[in-house]
């Protein structure tokens, strides 16, 4: 079972669409899914999945990571009344979500790029349980990176671990005897903690919540030190202050970009 049949099962239950099975039986039916309002579209692969699912076919008008505007027709349903009815509230969900969060990365990667060309603009593991990969998707559809998906994928020393180990030298050095084939991530939160990491060759330096001046001074000591570590900035970020940040970091990441975004509005209207 994929995630498409775990979402429908949550919304059909045992007993199924219990109103439309009641009023139809193999009406032929046509919809139109129109998007109100501006934005990039993400998360139409998907759709195209969940009315396969419930027995309907799907042609689509745009693609995903295209920008549309407010009553564009992205793509019409065709199939029994029952099968796009089912799939109804599922393929707008996704399509919503998904469609907000690559609209809002889409905004930051572009004040960036315009800034530095180099510079990425990264999601984080603040996600909706059951739903990271579409959102992380939609990320990338906005233009953006996923960074680590999970906490198997890549090691990430952070402030707790820290906190419990003693020290970032000794939490470094821990890791660095167990871990030999991911990368290692370090969140400092002081420059005294960024050199030390520097100095013990870490993969990645993220600079928590630092303001965009110490972020840069850090950022220059840090590349004197080792200057193939990737250095990443986070917390605090928004949109006003991004682009002082983009002119020296490597990699911005933001949990905004899945857990605060407001998803876009799209319906579905039979014809």
């Amino acid at each position: 079972m994929d995630d498409i049949d775990k979402f429908l099962k949550e919304d059909l239950g045992v007993d199924g669409d219990i109103t439309s099975d009641s009023l139809f039986t193999d009406e032929f039916a046509e919809a139109k899914i129109i998007a109100n309002q501006n934005c990039i579209i993400a998360g139409l692969k998907k759709v195209e999945i969940v009315f396969e699912k419930t027995g309907a076919e799907t042609e689509l008008h745009v693609n995903d990571g295209d920008f549309i505007k407010k009553e564009a027709v992205v793509a019409i349903i065709k199939g029994s009344a029952r099968s796009i009815l089912k799939g109804e509230r599922l393929a707008l969900n996704i399509l919503g979500r998904m469609s907000g969060i690559a609209t809002e990365t889409k905004k930051f990667v572009e004040i960036c790029k315009s800034i530095n060309p180099k510079v990425t603009v990264a999601a984080t593991r603040k996600t909706t349980p059951g739903f990271r990969k579409f959102e992380k998707r939609a990320v990338e559809i906005g233009g953006g990176e996923s960074h680590r998906f999970g906490l198997y994928d890549a090691v990430m020393i952070k402030d707790n671990h820290i906190k419990l180990i003693g020290s970032v030298e000794e939490a470094i050095k821990k890791v660095k005897e167990k871990v030999k084939d991911k990368i290692i991530e370090v969140e400092v939160e002081n420059e005294e903690d960024a050199i030390i990491a520097a100095k013990l060759n870490v993969d990645v330096i993220m600079l928590d919540n630092f303001d965009s001046k110490s972020a840069e001074k850090v950022a220059k000591k840090i590349r004197e030190v080792n200057s193939r570590i990737l250095i990443e900035i986070s917390g605090g970020v928004t949109f006003d202050n991004i682009g002082d940040y983009a002119s020296f970091a490597d990699r911005i990441s933001l949990g905004y970009l899945t857990h605060s975004i407001k998803s876009k509005d799209f319906s579905l209207e039979i014809i």
